[in-house]
């Protein structure tokens, strides 16, 4: 995704920001390098200076599930960062199995437009928007639009996304927090490498915050949104996995009741009446995903989704 030594990039990351008091060393005077040494790490960790160094080096990089514990409690890792860390260790040994290219399922297409004052979407872990009800895709109708699905792409590439994310910089932080931590299995993925690469060419802001390899999985956040049509509206949002499909993500938008932000998701619901019941699925690698495609509705826009998503 990075290059071909994820977890030594990552662990070297980590180390650099973190300062030896968080880490509970005892240090006085200057120090050359920022954050960790790596024989601190190492000390902490339990292991010796030269294994540590061959793990930050890519020259070992099938450490044992003991000793990811203790570089993780070593480098203070919240449990998300933690599980990051796990994935990329475990990748080292080779493929982790994974549900993915699965189409997204009738049923739950059929439940979420149901949903006539709820915006939803279904994400992979690319954060490619898969699919949405009339709600969610008239919410974010400014990127869909334009043939646009993914999120990370949208925010970073698209000159739009800076007046539809108030507070862009922290939507920026928490995309990318969120592509981490869904995606550690995912190193040698050629979809995830291209949008990674485009990113990184693109736009230097993508390409700084990448390098600092922060992990956030995406579950319950309060959001802003400046829409085109209705304006500002504050809604939060929650996020669960499918169980039939574990790389697929349900995100489900909710307004507070009696605010100004759901009288505002109201009237936007007048917009969504128009839409297709059911929306068309973006591209994946399964061929029953290509089926969907063919046989979804067609979006009320001109252009058709064919690219990958999330927020």
């Amino acid at each position: 995704m990075d290059s071909d030594n994820p977890l030594g990039e990552f662990l070297r990351a980590r180390r650099e920001m973190i300062s030896p008091g968080q880490n509970g060393l005892v240090w006085s005077g200057r120090r050359r390098t920022p954050g960790l040494r790596r024989e601190e790490v190492a000390q902490s960790s339990g292991v010796s200076t030269d294994y540590y160094a061959r793990l930050e080096q890519g020259r070992e990089k099938h450490p044992s599930a003991q000793v990811v514990h203790a570089l993780a409690r070593a480098l203070t890792l919240n449990p998300e960062e933690t599980a990051y860390l796990h994935q990329l260790a475990r990748t080292a040994h080779g493929p982790v199995p994974r549900g993915g290219g699965v189409a997204v399922a009738p049923s739950l297409l059929r439940l979420m437009d149901g949903w006539l004052h709820t915006p939803a979407l279904i994400l992979d872990r690319r954060l490619d928007v898969l699919a949405g009800n009339r709600l969610g895709r008239a919410l974010f109708a400014g990127m869909l639009e334009q043939g646009e699905t993914n999120l990370v792409r949208f925010t970073f590439l698209n000159p739009a996304a800076r007046d539809f994310y108030p507070d862009w910089e922290r939507v920026a932080r928490s995309g990318l927090g969120a592509l981490r931590a869904g995606s550690g299995d995912l190193v040698n993925d050629p979809r995830l490498t291209e949008l990674v690469g485009e990113l990184s060419l693109k736009s230097a802001e993508f390409r700084t915050l990448w390098a600092r390899h922060d992990v956030r999985g995406k579950a319950h956040e309060v959001k802003s949104f400046n829409h085109h049509q209705v304006g500002e509206l504050t809604l939060a949002y929650d996020s669960f996995t499918i169980a039939s499909a574990t790389d697929q993500q349900l995100v489900v938008y909710q307004a507070e009741p009696g605010s100004v932000s759901q009288q505002a998701l109201a009237l936007l619901g007048t917009v969504a009446a128009d839409l297709p019941a059911l929306p068309p699925v973006s591209l994946s690698d399964s061929a029953a995903t290509s089926e969907a495609m063919t046989t979804a509705a067609p979006c009320s826009s001109s252009r058709t989704s064919t690219a990958t998503g999330r927020t």
